[in-house]
């Protein structure tokens, strides 16, 4: 698979996204099936993965550490702290000491001696943002992390963390249908060499063209039940939009999921996507679509159909928002 630039790092193109292996989508799968689509990222040349503290409350860390020790020296590994899981709820807490206890406890869940790139997963907004980058600063000169990350934050928010220690990735959401990055983020990220991680680039499972009613195909725990977008009056409005979707990934002799991830690598070669998926067939399919070259007649077309004014509904409800600190239409 072609390389990307991370900061000291040369990734695969794409990175795999490993939250749903353990947690918020669904009935995570057996241990065995999650290592077996770990293992089979690695035969398909992804050397990037991405987990955090949250995922599981430590579950996920627990496996990547156990399935992926052997391959160590292989691989670039990311996770997170700065929100947790404590005593079963979700916990955002951004104080330098909580944030040397997770980086802690997640070097011992992923049996390694350093981590590769930690973000601060979410801005604790009762902490100022120089605190948090400070102490994420002494771990990087105490060895135990070689970079850091920011998770979900504004261009002025990346602009101080920055200021304190150079910031090696910015992590959002960015997708055909999430286009808040386009604002101010991306553009921030450039000026500084900042290297932009996308999440959710299938549109947790929209642009794939699989779901079709999320009120009777998803779980009850599902993640997806709380977003604005999946209410069933939006969905329907947005099932709209993937006939015209399906016809530009036959033009382009791809599938619809192989067709976003490729949106996405076109925008930039410092945007890296991460999928995630709990089953080697799609995994196969997924790491297909940094092969898929698009024209830009065809770049411009998609832009035109999915954009932040033809998709129905805010990424995220109102109690969500405010625990990001991300700039919104």
């Amino acid at each position: 698979m072609q390389q990307r630039r991370l900061g000291p790092f040369s990734v695969s193109a794409l990175g795999l996204g490993c939250m749903n292996l353990s947690y918020a989508y669904a009935t995570p799968p057996a241990p065995e099936a999650a290592a077996a689509v770990l293992l089979r990222a690695l035969d398909r040349g992804i050397n990037f993965f991405d987990t955090a503290a949250l995922y599981g409350f430590g579950a996920n860390e627990t496996l990547l550490g156990r399935v992926l020790k052997p391959h160590r020296s292989q691989i670039v590994l990311a996770s997170k702290g700065g929100m947790t899981g404590i005593n079963g709820k979700r916990v955002i807490d951004g104080r330098p000491q909580s944030l040397r206890r997770d980086c802690e406890d997640s070097l011992q869940r992923l049996q390694t001696d350093v981590i590769d790139l930690y973000y601060l997963h979410r801005w604790d907004k009762q902490v100022p943002i120089e605190d948090s980058i400070g102490a994420l600063a002494d771990l990087v000169r105490e060895g135990r992390i070689r970079s850091i990350g920011l998770s979900e934050v504004s261009a002025p928010t990346l602009r101080r963390a920055h200021a304190v220690h150079p910031i090696t990735a910015l992590q959002s959401e960015y997708s055909l249908w999430t286009r808040e990055p386009e604002i101010a983020t991306l553009k921030a990220c450039r000026e500084l060499g900042v290297a932009f991680v996308a999440f959710s680039p299938l549109a947790r499972a929209f642009l794939t063209g699989t779901l079709r009613d999320p009120q009777a195909e998803l779980e009850a725990k599902d993640i997806r039940h709380m977003m604005p977008r999946f209410d069933a009056d939006n969905y329907a409005k947005n099932l709209e939009l993937l006939p015209g979707y399906r016809r530009i990934a036959n033009e382009a002799h791809c599938t619809p999921a192989q067709l976003a991830l490729a949106w996405l690598l076109a925008q930039g070669e410092d945007i890296i996507p991460i999928f995630g998926t709990r089953y080697p067939q799609h995994l196969d399919e997924n790491a297909g679509g940094a092969a898929v070259k698009l024209d830009r007649h065809i770049v411009a077309r998609l832009d035109a159909l999915i954009n932040q004014q033809t998709v129905a509904g805010p990424r995220y409800n109102a109690a969500t928002q405010t625990e990001v600190d991300t700039e919104t239409f």
